[in-house]
């Protein structure tokens, strides 16, 4: 058991390298393109400086050349919503959603620590579980990286992920990078995420899983809603049914995906038999290429 532990830190080390790496190499900085960047100051030209951002009165002034510093060369904070509801303890892999998205939000703040970006979270089931600011640090960055990696046995019923993006919202105070993970199954979050994505710049990865989509031919089984209690005895063995699943599932996916662009989101599925790591630095490195 000890060595499968250490076994996956390094992995997840390396990981959240390589992730860093394209991170850093221009992906974060090309989200605030076009986006009103602010005009924070000057400091002295340095080699390699694009010659544009020469400020020519200050350079005038001063008898050597400066250059125009903006907003995006600061620091950039990055904050991560983490969907931890009943509704993602479902997988038939060898991973559950949950355990998908809390990898996703280690990797992420991992990566966020080696870019020296202040990193905060909020986790959430049916209540605020955690919640806390951007910060920057080894010592803060373990800390988040304890509270995903807790073994939840007893998480409150429903989902509070409206509450949660309104909170987050509430608490960054500059325009950061916000990764909302979930599986996006409750309800009335869309006002949220909408007013989240105008000061922020957001991505929401979408948790899936096969049995969103297939579901076994087992005879007539009793389903039970994680959320709400609701328990219905479905007909799995029915065609209809089956076809009746399928598609309703995949119109909710398509949805989705146009309602999180539509509200200013970049929507980004990743399954429970997907390589988190692979798939987010495959995004950054295709976000990167198309400049958001």
């Amino acid at each position: 058991m000890k060595n499968d532990i250490s076994r996956r830190a390094s992995l997840l080390h390396l990981s959240s390298l390589s992730l860093a790496e394209k991170m850093k190499s221009g992906s974060f900085r090309s989200l605030y393109r076009g986006r009103g960047i602010e005009f924070s100051g000057v400091r002295e030209y340095l080699r390699g400086d694009d010659v544009r951002a020469i400020d020519w009165n200050v350079t005038a002034r001063m008898g050597k050349p400066f250059v125009k510093v903006f907003e995006e060369e600061r620091e950039l904070d990055v904050f991560i919503v983490a969907d931890a509801s009943l509704s993602m303890c479902v997988g038939t892999s060898q991973q559950t959603k949950i355990e998908k998205a809390m990898e996703c939000a280690s990797l992420l703040t991992l990566a966020s620590f080696y870019n020296s970006s202040p990193v905060g979270a909020v986790v959430f089931d049916g209540e605020l579980e955690f919640f806390c600011s951007p910060e920057s640090g080894k010592k803060h960055s373990l800390m988040l990286l304890s509270h995903f990696e807790l073994d939840r046995k007893k998480q409150k019923a429903g989902s509070v992920l409206d509450s949660a993006l309104r909170g987050a919202e509430k608490l960054l105070k500059k325009r950061s990078l916000v990764f909302v993970i979930s599986d996006f199954r409750a309800a009335e979050w869309h006002a949220s995420f909408a007013r989240l994505c105008q000061k922020n710049d957001v991505i929401a990865i979408n948790i899936v899983d096969s049995s969103d989509y297939n579901i076994p031919s087992v005879g007539s089984v009793l389903f039970a809603d994680p959320e709400t209690g609701y328990e219905a005895v479905l007909p799995t063995s029915s065609q209809k049914f089956i076809r009746g699943w399928r598609e309703e599932n995949e119109q909710r996916k398509e949805n989705w995906f146009k309602e999180c662009v539509r509200h200013g989101g970049i929507p980004l599925f990743i399954s429970t038999v997907q390589d988190p790591a692979a798939e987010l630095i495959k995004f950054f490195s295709s976000r990167h290429r198309h400049s958001f």
